[in-house]
C-alpha cells in the first residue's frame, strides 16, 4: 500500500465523483494499484482558473474494471472517508512546491508532476494534511443543535510534526470532519442562508449560520459541500424536522403538516428557490435531494 495522489479537475471528462469513484485509463493501473486499501489526496491542476490545489483527502476501497466501460477502470472510493481540506493547499507555497517528491537532483519539476495517478511519500503527505486541516476556524463553530467547541470536546494530538499514519487515524475524527463540514459549506453559500436569505453576522464578524447535512450522516450521509446546506438555526430545525423541503428545480416546499405554513413562507426568500452556490460542484446533488424528500419531508 502507499499513499497517492489523483488529479482531479470539476470539469473532467472522465466518469468522476471524487467522493465514491475515480475514473482512469489502464496506463495508470498499475499505479493505482498500488494505492489500494491506502489514503490519496485529490490535486486540481494549476492551469483550472481558481485552482483549488490540494482539495480533498479519501481512502481507495478497491480497484476495480469500469463495468460501463470496458477500457476504463475505478478506484472505489470507501464510504465515509472522503473530507474536503478546510483551506485547499495550493500546489506552490513561498518557497517550494508542496509535493517535494516531483523534484529532481537538480531541484526542479520532474515529469512525474504531469501523471493524473501518481504515489506520495508519507512525507509529503504528512505535509499536505497538515496544512489543508490545521488552520484555526474563522468561523462560528455551530454544527447543529450544539456548539463545538475545539479543544474542549475532543482530545486531539496536534497535527504538526506528526507522522503520516498518525495522521491518517484523524481523518476519522468527527470533529475534524464537522469543522471542515461547516468551513467549506459556509463558504461555497458565502455564508448566507440559503432558505431565508440571510447572511447574519455576530459582534466576533462570525456568521450565526450552520452546515445542514440534506443526507444526514447516521443515515450514510457523505461530509460534502453537495451533501450541505447553509442554513439559520431555525430554517436548519425545519429542514431536520421534514417541515420544508426541496423538490428537484429546487424549489422551496413548506409541508401541509406544519401548523403555520403561512408563517413559514414568509420566511423564505423572494425567489421562492434555495439560494443555491454559483459553483455546479457545490450545488446540492439530486440524490440527496430526493432522500431528504422521500424520508424527511412531511408531505
Amino acid at each position: 500500500m502507499a499513499f497517492g495522489v489523483f488529479i482531479h479537475r470539476s470539469d473532467s471528462i472522465y466518469d468522476d465523483v471524487p467522493s465514491e469513484r475515480y475514473q482512469f485509463p489502464p496506463q495508470y493501473l498499475s499505479r493505482a494499484q498500488q494505492c489500494e486499501g491506502d489514503w490519496i489526496v485529490y490535486l486540481e491542476p494549476s492551469k483550472v482558473k481558481d485552482t483549488k490545489g490540494y482539495f480533498a483527502v479519501a481512502k481507495v476501497q478497491e480497484i476495480i474494471s469500469d463495468p460501463r466501460k470496458s477500457d476504463m477502470y475505478l478506484a472505489v472510493i470507501e464510504p465515509g472517508t472522503y473530507l474536503d481540506f478546510g483551506d485547499p493547499v495550493p500546489f506552490r507555497d513561498t518557497d517550494n512546491i508542496v509535493e517535494r517528491g516531483l523534484l529532481n537532483d537538480e531541484g526542479r519539476i520532474s515529469g512525474r508532476a504531469q501523471a493524473a495517478v501518481r504515489t506520495l511519500s508519507p512525507e509529503d503527505f504528512a505535509r499536505i494534511i497538515e496544512r489543508g486541516l490545521e488552520a484555526e476556524d474563522d468561523m462560528l463553530p455551530r454544527v447543529g443543535d450544539h456548539a463545538v467547541t475545539l479543544g474542549f470536546q475532543d482530545t486531539q494530538a496536534p497535527f504538526r510534526h506528526m507522522p503520516a499514519r498518525q495522521r491518517v487515524a484523524q481523518l476519522t475524527s468527527r470533529t475534524v470532519r464537522d469543522r471542515n463540514f461547516r468551513k467549506n459549506v459556509l463558504r461555497a453559500y458565502g455564508e448566507r442562508c440559503a432558505i431565508t436569505g440571510l447572511r447574519l453576522i455576530n459582534g466576533g464578524g462570525r456568521a450565526e449560520v450552520e452546515a445542514a447535512h440534506i443526507r444526514p450522516v447516521e443515515n450514510d450521509g457523505p461530509d460534502i459541500v453537495s451533501n450541505g446546506l447553509a442554513l439559520s438555526g431555525t430554517a436548519h430545525w425545519m429542514f431536520d424536522r421534514g417541515l420544508v423541503g426541496l423538490d428537484e428545480d429546487f424549489r422551496i416546499l413548506v409541508s401541509r403538516q406544519s401548523n403555520d405554513a403561512q408563517a413559514i413562507l414568509t420566511m423564505i426568500n423572494p425567489s421562492g428557490k434555495l439560494l443555491a452556490p454559483e459553483r455546479p460542484g457545490n450545488r446540492p446533488r439530486l440524490e440527496f435531494v430526493n432522500w431528504h424528500f422521500q424520508n424527511c419531508f412531511k408531505q
